[in-house]
């Protein structure tokens, strides 16, 4: 019975405290106002909002039609993928769908015939937002779980990578790391990316289907493993550096790496029985709204958290215009039970009515000039509203002025740019034979080396004579014979091999010029 309600427990979505209210009318002795608290959308599954890709082209099945085996009849492969046909098609959007009567639909790989090529696959999931994990993410393959794979997180829809999970069913040998279960984790270590033999090894198909990253049991080493402290774990995610970001996403991608075996080698007679195939993937989160909204709806094609506390962006990143007296703040779990709001204030005051556009917190006035200009400007911004960009930094034409990432660093390269300045599109000022935006590439008529030179030879205009070719626009590779820049140059030799006058056509020899006589004279001058 115990045994049965620990796994119902397991089951059910982790909702994480309340924190649903944003705010409430309340009367004080000074008449009635708003008093706001820190809120968060509830959890929900985001599989239902998720945007999928499957990389390489080609890698899902069908295209052409392909029969396929199991592992627990080899040689039966009566199976038959065909993406023009709809009974027969495994497309990628059968990993979200629901389930009609317990049959399983599921996405699936071509099969290994092209083995020893690696049969590797890469799955994007993208909300284009930033969502948070509240539950185990659970992946559930048929046919059998890879040997191989790894799970990937992105905190700037795509741009970057960084590893979450690594999956193996030999640790050492995939990725050169200590096999570890995430349950033995320490409250020191709670973050760490680890390598886990627990989903790889083989158990039969029919067996063992899931794969899991455990957001439970990560949460469990501060709220106790039936997750009833979450009062000591909210204080964990504020206190604990990088603690909070670990469960925060925009994109998830899973690599593929090696198919499941059937608990042996790869039997090269019958290929048709190694590939992939999911059924499910199960994401339970919510949007990421920084504690400033207790809603998150699905608008123009992507989710919107319903921002409070006189803030705004998809967010609840930065502060709405008026609102903008102090820096935006996330709100905060703590102090319990309400949390923080660190709602946005309205202008009123004379620091107020300086327009800083959440840049920053402080303005001075200059008496001789009677103005009020805002101080030591943030996110690389300057002027007396903070409303240029730093020396190195353009401005982001898709961004508003008030955006933290209004300016972009100019990134010129170093050697082929004369200084680290852009102009207003971000184009660097190039040194000679330089060429770009960033001037780290060189004109057609020049060639890279720690710097742009000209070239020396090329294929249009400085071409190599005599036969000789062009090396990398640097040199001619002159044949036999032959020397100079150019391959221009003949090169002679004497009877015994000796190199003979290098011009020899440049005039006519020194004896000729002097005479004989002349030449003997000079000799008895010299004592010869």
């Amino acid at each position: 019975m115990l045994l049965l309600a620990s796994l119902l427990l397991h089951c059910l979505p982790l909702a994480m405290g309340d924190y649903d209210i944003c705010k409430s009318w309340v009367t004080t002795d000074e008449g009635p106002s708003w008093e706001f608290y820190a809120c968060q959308p509830k959890a929900m599954s985001m599989k239902d909002y998720v945007t999928v890709k499957v990389e390489p082209a080609g890698i899902t099945c069908g295209d052409p039609p392909e029969r396929f085996c199991t592992h627990e009849n080899p040689y039966l492969c009566s199976d038959e993928c065909d993406a023009s046909n709809p009974d027969l098609a495994h497309p990628p959007r059968l990993m979200f769908d629901k389930e009609d009567e317990g049959l399983a639909t599921y996405w699936q790989s071509v099969t290994w015939s092209r083995y020893p090529s690696p049969l590797e696959a890469n799955i994007t999931l993208s909300w284009n937002k930033s969502i948070e994990l509240t539950d185990d993410i659970v992946v559930t393959f048929e046919y059998g779980r890879p040997t191989i794979m790894m799970l990937e997180k992105s905190l700037d829809n795509g741009r970057t990578w960084h590893p979450y999970q690594y999956y193996a069913e030999d640790c050492m040998e995939a990725f050169n790391m200590p096999p570890r279960r995430v349950r033995d984790l320490s409250s020191t270590s709670a973050n760490r990316v680890v390598c886990t033999e627990e989903y790889s090894r083989w158990a039969g198909s029919k067996k063992e289907k899931h794969v899991r990253f455990e957001v439970r049991d990560r949460f469990a080493i501060f709220a106790g493993p039936d997750l009833r402290n979450l009062d000591n774990l909210y204080t964990r995610l504020e206190s604990a550096k990088g603690l909070k970001e670990f469960f925060t996403a925009t994109d998830l991608r899973m690599k593929l790496l090696r198919p499941a075996l059937g608990g042996t080698y790869v039997q090269r007679e019958n290929l048709y029985k190694y590939f992939y195939a999911i059924s499910n993937i199960e994401v339970t989160g919510r949007c990421k709204c920084n504690l400033h909204a207790n809603l998150c709806s699905y608008k123009e094609g992507g989710l919107q958290c319903e921002c409070e506390h006189n803030t705004t962006g998809q967010d609840c990143g930065k502060c709405k215009k008026n609102f903008r007296t102090r820096s935006w703040r996330a709100g905060s779990y703590l102090p319990l039970p309400n949390g923080s709001p660190n709602a946005c204030a309205a202008a009123g005051s004379a620091f107020g009515n300086c327009e800083c556009y959440g840049h920053s917190n402080r303005c001075s006035y200059i008496d001789f000039l009677n103005v009020v200009t805002c101080v030591s400007c943030k996110h690389n911004t300057r002027g007396q509203h903070c409303q240029h960009c730093r020396l190195g930094y353009y401005r982001n034409g898709s961004a508003e002025l008030d955006d933290e990432n209004v300016c972009i660093e100019c990134n010129c390269n170093q050697i082929g740019s004369i200084n680290d300045r852009c102009n207003e599109t971000g184009h660097c000022e190039c040194r000679e034979g330089a060429a770009g935006p960033k001037c780290d590439d060189c004109l057609p008529s020049h060639y890279w080396r720690q710097g742009c030179f000209p070239n020396v030879c090329d294929d249009e205009y400085l071409l190599c004579q005599n036969g000789g070719t062009c090396y990398q626009n640097q040199r001619c590779l002159c044949p036999s014979g032959y020397q100079g820049v150019l391959c221009d140059q003949p090169l002679c030799q004497g009877e015994e091999g000796q190199a003979c006058d290098p011009a020899p056509h440049a005039g006519p020899h020194l004896a000729a010029l002097l005479g004989s006589g002349l030449l003997l004279w000079l000799a008895g001058c010299l004592g010869y």
